[in-house]
């Protein structure tokens, strides 16, 4: 019989990135995604609550990314629903009423 090594399982390699491309966390690029749809619907319709959940989106985008990504895109996302929010509140500067 052949005493083949056993494989330690402690010195193996941890799976990365960049060898297994489905790996990648897809969660920033769908919030990058939707604060831009929110956006929009912040800013065509005047909703308050699009514009917030906008926000909301890009800070979930930006704390889920990675720092080797690319920043341009999370910064225009951010700075679109900023914006949704100050032009939503400058057209109509009540506070947001209670859905209930």
């Amino acid at each position: 019989e052949s005493m083949q090594p056993q494989r330690d399982p402690r010195t193996e390699l941890p799976p990365t990135t960049e060898n297994n491309p489905t790996l990648e966390d897809p969660t920033p690029d769908y919030m990058n995604l939707l604060g831009m749809i929110f956006s929009m619907c912040g800013l065509m319709l005047k909703l308050k609550w699009c514009a917030w959940i906008a926000v909301y989106c890009s800070f979930i985008s930006f704390a889920n990314s990675r720092s080797s990504e690319d920043t341009k895109q999370m910064m225009s996302s951010f700075m679109l629903s900023i914006s949704a929010v100050v032009m939503s509140y400058l057209q109509n500067p009540q506070p947001m009423s209670p859905p209930w």
